[in-house]
């Protein structure tokens, strides 16, 4: 009768270890997976350069701001360091293939000088945010500026597909072969080293002048290829003006004021949607 008991105990407690191991294992592959689950969840935030600049460390999702119909979406969120980036960048193969389609045509002088005029201007917005971020150490600037070296890269596709000159060729950062763009230049780096939220709010003021000046040149063209170019980068300044926005609030506290556009134009723009292109891909 002892030995039965005896067995009968080790039994029980054999398959009381048995069951605790599995209960173990099981809370270990939940919280695996709830860990796996929220790290993924911070990554695919939004607001991906207004958190980079806040210092929160959300990262570079795949495909929030991914805003061109060319760009590559490409994510992946590197935490507190906020070195993200290349979320609205044009990716020149992708481009390149679009426009591969799309007839060239005969540019009239209006034409011309817009793509002349946008190649600098959108140059001009990568210098100034290269300055800042030298300036304040803030990886919005340094973000942006990548996103901004792609999209005038993708002007100067418009200058080689047409045969143009390119007035960027051979100009140093901050040196602009147009007279009022070196002037507004220098402008906007004097007003953006004041204080980190005049610097926020030149980033802003950028993307709000090259979205009007995008507008125009749009309404002045029917090439197709040109208008597919613009219209990218109209979006990317889009998103780019509502991360400038968020982050001086996240920032400063203070609540962004339109500097070019309508208020009613701005209030459409940063209370729409992250615009997305359709041929990102998820990174």
């Amino acid at each position: 009768m002892f030995k039965k008991i005896l067995i009968g105990a080790l039994l029980i407690g054999l398959i009381g270890a048995l069951v605790a191991g599995a209960v173990i294992r099981t809370a270990s592959t939940s919280g695996a997976e709830k860990a796996r689950g929220q790290g993924y969840g911070r990554s695919e935030q939004a607001d991906s350069y207004g958190a980079d600049a806040a210092g929160q460390g959300r990262g570079g999702q795949a495909n929030s701001y991914e805003t061109d119909l060319v760009g590559q979406g490409r994510g992946g969120g590197r935490g507190q360091d906020g070195a993200t980036g290349h979320v609205t960048d044009i990716d020149p193969a992708t481009l390149n293939n679009a426009l591969g389609s799309v007839a060239t045509g005969t540019l009239s002088e209006a034409e011309i000088e817009g793509i002349l005029y946008m190649r600098e201007e959108e140059k001009l917005a990568h210098d100034v945010y290269l300055a800042l971020y030298d300036k304040w150490g803030l990886p919005i600037f340094q973000n942006i500026a990548n996103s901004e070296q792609t999209h005038t890269e993708a002007v100067k596709t418009l200058i080689d597909r047409y045969g143009l000159q390119d007035p960027a060729a051979g100009q140093a950062a901050g040196l602009f072969a147009n007279a009022e763009l070196q002037g507004l230049y220098n402008q906007l780096v004097a007003e953006g080293s004041q204080s980190l939220a005049g610097a926020l709010r030149t980033g802003g003021a950028i993307e709000e002048i090259d979205i009007l000046d995008l507008e125009k040149h749009i309404a002045q063209t029917d090439q197709a290829d040109i208008k597919l170019v613009y219209e990218n980068l109209t979006k990317g300044s889009q998103n780019h003006l509502r991360s400038f926005a968020a982050t001086l609030q996240t920032q400063t506290g203070t609540v962004y004021e339109p500097q070019y556009l309508s208020q009613a134009a701005y209030e459409a723009i940063v209370g729409g949607a992250i615009e997305r292109g359709g041929r990102g891909r998820r990174g």
